[in-house]
């Protein structure tokens, strides 16, 4: 059953190449890329189901065993990821294909999303850190693409910035994996555990562990995250949707392996820039969600502000707090997904972005309305929907931490982003009509359904928290100690 790990890869993949070759066809584009998302759910749920029954799953390639060779590992912070992953892949397919155009759809947008689904599952997956060098490259160069593709000046304007980033970040990650295999000879993430420790975390590998910090964060958008309320206001909404829900995950999901695997001897020195990190990007991205006064600003700062959050959960670094970056992390990935696309949604249905030039929606977008305001509730963490029990677990967390101005200013900004939406909402929804003449119609079901099977899942996950927790629970054990995902790996 361990083939099943490099399934989430090769799914997207031969789809991808497949697709190309169906440019001409947008209708066969649509059914492919929809079925095989369909697929990677059923593979991800399988591997889930697997890593509950059996433990760690590993993947060998080519039969070389590691340190030497490349393996993947499906631990359960991995397969919850994937599972997420390809749940909102699949929603933002069908979202698309009913608002992405053909001309976009024709100059193979779905093959693009489906390589970025690839890099990003790697990612997760991965139990090599060159490794995961190579699966970011596949995942950005994808997203390169997709955020350029339509050719507005918005665009243009802001994937130069957004390319510069990503290829300084790259070329430090590169350095920063080449000084740390010169100084361990290593890449294998449980050998590194190992080399590490038995080494002692001081020195120029605290160096070596801070520069990581440095690349993951500009990837992450934690601190550094100056490029990226311009960069995901510029595509279209299903584009922005996918890039807020999965790329910045998977930054946050590189420092969490990274310096709970590989970097975590040294809490002292390394949590401690994460935790400051963690606290002024959450109070920068809650002055921006304030600041700004249209909705693709405000919804980008709020990404911003939940990255500071699941950082805090990192940088307190106990059996709670990590249990609860489990939790937040596959809430954030659902509902801000679900918000970035009703978002978009909003803006299609009033003819602008701007809160001053809307209103009044309520009365032919009721439905939209309501989804939107219980989507709030749920990003803002109000119970009993799903960002309630991650964040308390963090807050407690933080708490027994001792780590009080953080947890203070995590519940500052969590009122904060009550309020930035709650402005969006009441802007749009309330008062007299003002409907622009660009304004289209959002109430066809090819816009609403996955927006409204995705806020099935918001709610579901609220009301099953506890059955989540079971999960997520594993995936904090692991993180907290790693000794189960060394031996599964190294089979010590």
């Amino acid at each position: 059953m361990n083939n099943l790990l490099v399934l989430p890869l090769l799914v997207p993949l031969f789809t991808s190449v497949l697709l190309v070759f169906m440019r001409r066809s947008i209708l066969s584009q649509r059914w492919l890329s929809g079925a095989s998302s369909l697929a990677g759910v059923a593979i991800a749920v399988s591997i889930v189901i697997h890593v509950k029954k059996d433990g760690v799953q590993t993947l060998y390639m080519s039969g070389w065993a590691p340190p030497y060779g490349i393996a993947f590992v499906g631990d359960m912070l991995a397969a919850l990821l994937v599972l997420a992953t390809t749940v909102v892949g699949s929603f933002i397919v069908f979202f698309s294909m009913g608002s992405i155009g053909e001309e976009r759809e024709s100059y193979f947008y779905y093959p693009l999303l489906q390589f970025l689904l690839v890099g990003v599952n790697g990612s997760f997956l991965t139990g090599d850190i060159f490794n995961l060098f190579v699966c970011f490259e596949v995942m950005l160069i994808s997203s390169y693409a997709l955020i350029v593709l339509g050719g507005t000046r918005l665009q243009l304007r802001e994937t130069l910035k957004y390319v510069i980033i990503n290829v300084v970040s790259s070329a430090l990650f590169v350095a920063a994996v080449a000084y740390l295999y010169g100084v361990t000879g290593a890449l294998n993430m449980a050998d590194l555990f190992l080399k590490v420790a038995e080494a002692g975390q001081g020195g120029i590998l605290n160096v070596i562990a801070l520069l990581f910090l440095i690349v993951f964060s500009l990837k992450a958008g934690l601190l550094l995250y100056f490029w990226l309320p311009g960069a995901y206001s510029a595509p279209p909404t299903a584009v922005t949707a996918l890039f807020g829900a999965l790329l910045t995950k998977v930054g946050v999901y590189a420092l969490v392996r990274t310096f709970t695997l590989v970097f975590g001897g040294m809490p002292e020195v390394t949590h401690v820039w994460i935790g400051w990190m963690a606290g002024a990007t959450m109070v920068l991205g809650a002055f921006g969600a304030l600041a700004y006064k249209d909705i693709p600003r405000i919804l980008n700062y709020n990404i911003v502000i939940s990255v500071g959050f699941i950082a805090f959960g990192l940088a307190t670094a106990n059996r709670d707090s990590l249990e609860g970056v489990v939790v937040y992390l596959l809430h954030d990935m659902i509902a801000k997904a679900l918000l970035l696309l009703l978002g978009g949604l909003i803006i299609r249905a009033a003819g602008t972005g701007k809160l001053s030039e809307m209103g009044g929606l309520m009365r032919r977008n009721a439905l939209l309305g309501w989804m939107f305001f219980a989507t709030i509730l749920a990003v803002a963490g109000i119970p009993p929907l799903s960002g309630f029990a991650g964040k308390l677990l963090i807050v407690r967390g933080g708490l027994e931490g001792e780590h009080y101005l953080l947890t203070a200013v995590s519940l500052a900004t969590s009122f904060v982003v009550l309020y930035s939406l709650m402005r969006i909402f009441m802007a749009a929804f309330w008062g007299d009509e003002r409907a622009t003449a660009s304004a289209t119609d959002t109430r066809k079901a090819g816009l609403l359904l996955p927006t409204a099977g995705l806020m099935l899942i918001v709610v579901a996950m609220g009301f099953g928290s506890e059955w989540i927790y079971e999960f997520a629970s594993e995936a904090g054990r692991t993180l907290l100690d790693p000794s189960s995902y060394v031996q599964a790996v190294l089979k010590e």
